[in-house]
């Protein structure tokens, strides 16, 4: 049996780490920021108003499909804008114990792939299939390597994969060379093909700001037909190129708040609030303009938003 002293000595010293640690320390709500300009500005409205609520929050930069999984695994806590109908199968794989909520609140928007209204006129292209065409294609030949070019996207995003499968149902994949580059290089090469007076033809999305600046050509397409898309994901497939089709436009698209469902009993008003957010394609195209042309920090402009919006923002906090 141990001495007294002993035992009495134990017996302080647990009490003693006890104190030091404290009552546990809950961790911060984890913001993820996708990489395209709008998304970066929303996730910041989202921890400034995090912050006038007195929750703390980490924002983690993260490719979109990334932070899909993470959500889905309990490693971040908040999408800002996840996309529909991108990753909605994703959202339906990884979402099976309900982890992830999506907010009823969408922003409507629509992805094609476009030009400007001078490469409209230059090279007389007017629909997408157009650039299955040698003789169309030989026109986005900056490089002469016998391909033309054309921006299908960042790495990281969803409809980047998706680009590729519309390019090989359109046949374009053996006419042009599909680039993967981050957004703000591509837009910069818009910006220079435009003062110019220079062909190019890029992937686009809408709200944005680029619809602002530039006069542009949207490429003709058959409506959406669902029968007429089969998505196989790069993750699940080796064979997921030869598999998959789209061959017609996209499916009018739309974004949402996306958040942990922990969050709706860790921090339920907090919770509340994601969910009310409503955002309006005007809101995205001036946020993104702001920090993609003006140049201005995310933070600022997120700060800038808010006290323009004040009223919204309390009204989405009830």
């Amino acid at each position: 049996m141990p001495p007294t002293g002993f035992l009495r000595f134990s017996a302080l010293f647990v009490a003693g780490v006890l104190f030091l640690a404290g009552p546990a320390i809950a961790a911060p709500v984890v913001i993820g920021v996708p990489t395209w300009p709008s998304a970066n500005v929303t996730a910041q409205i989202i921890a400034q108003a995090a912050e006038q609520m007195d929750v703390e929050v980490e924002l983690r930069p993260r490719g979109t499909m990334t932070l899909v999984a993470d959500m889905a695994e309990g490693e971040a806590d908040i999408h800002p804008e996840l996309w529909f109908p991108n990753l909605e199968g994703a959202v339906e794989r990884l979402n099976g114990d309900g982890r992830i909520v999506v907010s009823d609140h969408g922003v409507e928007a629509h992805q094609n792939v476009c030009v400007t209204k001078a490469t409209a006129e230059m090279t007389g292209i007017n629909a997408l299939s157009d650039l299955a065409d040698p003789q169309i294609a030989v026109n986005f030949d900056s490089d002469r390597d016998g391909k033309g070019e054309i921006w299908i996207g960042a790495p990281t995003w969803s409809s980047t994969e998706i680009e590729h499968i519309r390019a090989r149902s359109y046949g374009y994949f053996q006419t042009m060379s599909l680039l993967e580059l981050p957004e703000e290089i591509a837009m910069a090469a818009v910006d220079v093909a435009a003062s110019f007076g220079s062909p190019i033809v890029f992937y686009c999305y809408a709200p944005h700001h680029v619809f602002d600046l530039h006069e542009l050509v949207v490429l003709e397409e058959p409506d959406y037909d669902a029968e007429r898309w089969n998505l196989i994901k790069r993750a699940d497939d080796p064979y997921w190129l030869q598999k998959s089709r789209a061959e017609t436009a996209w499916d009018v698209s739309h974004f949402h708040v996306a958040y942990a469902k922990r969050l709706e009993e860790d921090e339920p008003e907090f919770a509340r609030f994601l969910g009310n957010i409503a955002f309006e394609p005007a809101d995205i195209t001036a946020i993104s303009y702001a920090f993609q042309v003006e140049r201005k920090p995310a933070e600022q402009v997120a700060a800038e938003w808010i006290s323009r919006n004040e009223d919204r923002l309390k009204e989405w906090m009830q």
